[in-house]
Order: C-alpha cells, then sequence, then structure tokens
C-alpha cells in the first residue's frame, strides 16, 4: 500500500517531464528590443527550440526598470514554459534601487543557467569635446549637474553603472532615463544627451559606425575590440569595476524534471562553440559555470549590490 501511494506521486512528474514540452515556450524579457538582455535571449532562442523540439518565442515586456516583466515571471505558473531572462539589472540591482519590489528575487526564481557577461562602455557624441573619464569627472566637479547622461532607464544596468561610477567620484551629473539603449543613442548621436554608459556589446557597434567614441569600459580588462579604450581602474579616476550578467530562469516550484530538463538542453546550447563565438563577435563575454557555482555566484551578486546601490543612496523609486 505504502509503495503504491509512493508510485501515485512519483508517476505524475515523470509522465509531465516526458511529456515536456509539449507547448511553445517564451522567455519574458524586461527590456525594449535592440539591447543586451534581448541580444542574449536572440542569440539562446533558436538553438534551445531546436533541442526542445518546441518553439522558444522572445516576448519584450519593459517597463518600471525592468520591474514589469520580471513580476510577470514571478507571477506566471511554475511549469518551466515562462522563462525569465534574468541579469544583474533586475536580479541584483533593483533590490537595492526599489524600497519594496513586487517579487524576490532570491526566493521566486531559479537560474536554469547563466551565458554571458557585459562589460559596460562609456561612450559620447563624436564632437563631445571631453575626451576621457578624467576629463568628465573633472568638468562635472567644477560644473554640478551640467552633464547629462543617458540610461536604458530607471534600474537599468546602464543607470546602475554610470550612477555608482558618479556617486563613487564624488560628481553630480544629471540622469535621463530612456525606454532601452536604441531610444538614448537617438538623442546621444546629435546632442541632446552627453554620454552614456551602455553594456559594450551594443555600444559596439555604434563606436565601430563612428556614430559615437569611446572613452572608457568599465570591466577589469580592456576589450579585444577596443584594446586602446582604458578601464575605469586605469583612468585613475576610481579603483572600480563592474560587470553585468545574463542568462534564463524560472518560477522557483518548477517540476524537478521539467527544470532538469531545461537546464540540460541549456547547457548543451551554452557549450556549443558557435554559441560563444557568437557572443564574442557580439561583444560579449560567453559564461559557463555548473549549477552549484551558479546558485551561489547569483546570490552573492544579489547581496553584493544590493548593498552597494544602498549605500550610495542611490534610489529608483
Amino acid at each position: 500500500m505504502r509503495l503504491g501511494a509512493f508510485l501515485l506521486l512519483f508517476i505524475p512528474g515523470l509522465v509531465f517531464a516526458q511529456v515536456f514540452p509539449s507547448k511553445p515556450l517564451r522567455v519574458v524579457v524586461p527590456q525594449p528590443p535592440g539591447g543586451g538582455f534581448d541580444l542574449v535571449a536572440r542569440t539562446l532562442s533558436e538553438p534551445l527550440a531546436a533541442l526542445l523540439g518546441q518553439p522558444v518565442v522572445v516576448e519584450n515586456r519593459p517597463g518600471g526598470g525592468t520591474v514589469v516583466g520580471t513580476d510577470l515571471v514571478a507571477k506566471a505558473e511554475a511549469d518551466g514554459y515562462t522563462l525569465l531572462l534574468g541579469a544583474s539589472a533586475n536580479l541584483a540591482f533593483s533590490p537595492g534601487l526599489y524600497r519594496k519590489l513586487p517579487y524576490d528575487p532570491k526566493a521566486d526564481f531559479v537560474p536554469v543557467g547563466l551565458a554571458a557577461g557585459f562589460a559596460y562602455t562609456l561612450v559620447a557624441r563624436t564632437d563631445f569635446t571631453l575626451n576621457s573619464l578624467k576629463e568628465i569627472v573633472d568638468y562635472a566637479r567644477a560644473n554640478p549637474g551640467k552633464l547629462t547622461y543617458a540610461s536604458a532607464g530607471n534600474g537599468s544596468g546602464q543607470h546602475i553603472c554610470a550612477a555608482l561610477i558618479w556617486h563613487l567620484a564624488g560628481v553630480s551629473l544629471t540622469h535621463v532615463p530612456y525606454k532601452g539603449a536604441q531610444a538614448a543613442y537617438q538623442d546621444l548621436i546629435p546632442g541632446r544627451v552627453d554620454v552614456f554608459f551602455d553594456a559594450s556589446a551594443t555600444a559596439r557597434g555604434q563606436v565601430e559606425g563612428a556614430r559615437v567614441k569611446a572613452l572608457a569600459v568599465s570591466g577589469p580588462a580592456r576589450l579585444p575590440y577596443h584594446p586602446n579604450v582604458s578601464t575605469v581602474r586605469e583612468t585613475g579616476v576610481l579603483d572600480f569595476e563592474i560587470e553585468s550578467w545574463a542568462g534564463f530562469f524560472v518560477r522557483a516550484g518548477t517540476p524537478e524534471p521539467v527544470l532538469a530538463r531545461l537546464r540540460a538542453e541549456f547547457d548543451r546550447v551554452v557549450a556549443s562553440p558557435e554559441i560563444a563565438a557568437s557572443f564574442e563577435k557580439r561583444g560579449a563575454r560567453p559564461i559557463r559555470l555548473p549549477l552549484r557555482d551558479t546558485e551561489v555566484f547569483v546570490r552573492r551578486e544579489i547581496e553584493k549590490w544590493t548593498q552597494l546601490i544602498r549605500s550610495a543612496g542611490l534610489s529608483a523609486d
């Protein structure tokens, strides 16, 4: 009798895993098309669909500095069919930026896996008279609030990267948030806003197209495609680095057999040399971590950036 009861509990999960997925999946991207979030989702969705045998549809749900789309997944069924493009911005930065979030990044989501990392590149229009991060900081110190900096929205990685650097450097620039990186460039290039710390992957095309100039990068090392652009640390302005990350997450409580299938196929995708090359070509750093390391890394990132953002007094409310 006890064995029969055990089998009744076990068999539904087994059957669910055998038929999963039986319909299309969606990846919710909490930012508009065209940025680093979108790049990761669209790079991974097609090969993941091929392995799962069902379409994987990318659905952009911007709004509220990534909160709207992220909350949508937090409220979705925990069945594995709705995935979140989870990144530093919506999972590690938002807890420090907002007094109260409608979701809990630690409790509401579990990682399928991480895929890519992004430095940020400080860019300005080509005729901008200041030519380095140090010159910008010196000018801003003498002219508080006069310079403007764009972001892809309150709470975005671009916002946090820039705001922390200005805060730690002790200068004041005026924040101009946009609905995504592409909208920011529409004002940056003609000079309606002064500078933009964009994800390096999306800034790369603008720099190589000579529409903007690169002044600094936020990561621990220079970028191979911009070897002459100094890191923030190299400029002498700050001993500071920041690199964002992105991957796929699902609701906590997703059945283990379903989660195991998603993780196995996701790992096959990110292990592909073609996917790694695609990220590198677009300016992103491929990431491949074991599951336990991923869980520890994400938890530590949430704790680290929440504390730093709050100590800097930054807020998106």
